[in-house]
């Protein structure tokens, strides 16, 4: 997805998350300016970024992501998720896709989640003395369940996948914890 694909993919999804969230959408409006409640402060912006390096082996991973504070107790928004990894004689994969997250904060320390990602992976495996060399690319889904310790725009904590399946996921685990950090 190039750099502007992406930017009208942002910008589409908050001008719908605008109208469908809008405290001033009725049949019969009353026309009401309040400075205090601008959506834009409501949004926040964070993600990861992952380094791995090792002995013939990289990992790279970008996930930006933004949130929409519905309230002080639930928030939704959308993630991108770019990744790059290579073992040396082995493989180099591509990975990258989108996600969807709901957070609810029923007290201020604790956060629970539910996030939907579905990523593209395409792997070329080198070949080696025990296979021939080959391409695979699938569509991966994962639906994780999660909860943490929220202390400011930090959270830390874990989630599970409950679609996971060792023979098709694209981790090694359904268990992955985390560190969420929104600004």
């Amino acid at each position: 997805m190039k750099k502007n694909q992406i930017s009208i993919v942002f910008k589409s999804f908050f001008v719908i998350m605008t109208v469908f969230f809008s405290s001033y959408a009725s049949a019969q409006q009353n026309y009401v300016i309040d400075n205090s409640n601008h959506f834009w402060d409501k949004v926040q912006f964070g993600g990861g970024l992952g380094l791995g390096f090792g002995s013939g082996y990289t990992n790279i991973s970008v996930m930006p992501s933004a949130i929409y504070n519905i309230n002080e107790v639930v928030a939704m928004g959308v993630g991108l998720q770019f990744g790059y990894l290579y073992q040396k004689n082995y493989y180099e994969s591509f990975v990258y896709g989108g996600s969807f997250i709901t957070l609810v904060n029923p007290i201020p320390q604790l956060q629970l989640s539910a996030e939907l990602e579905q990523v593209r992976v395409d792997t070329d495996y080198e070949e080696n003395y025990y296979h021939p060399g080959y391409s695979d690319a699938y569509w991966n889904t994962a639906l994780y369940l999660g909860a943490g310790y929220r202390t400011g725009s930090v959270t830390i904590g874990a989630r599970y996948d409950v679609l996971y399946d060792p023979n098709k996921s694209l981790y090694g685990s359904g268990f992955m914890p985390f560190v969420r950090v929104y600004f």
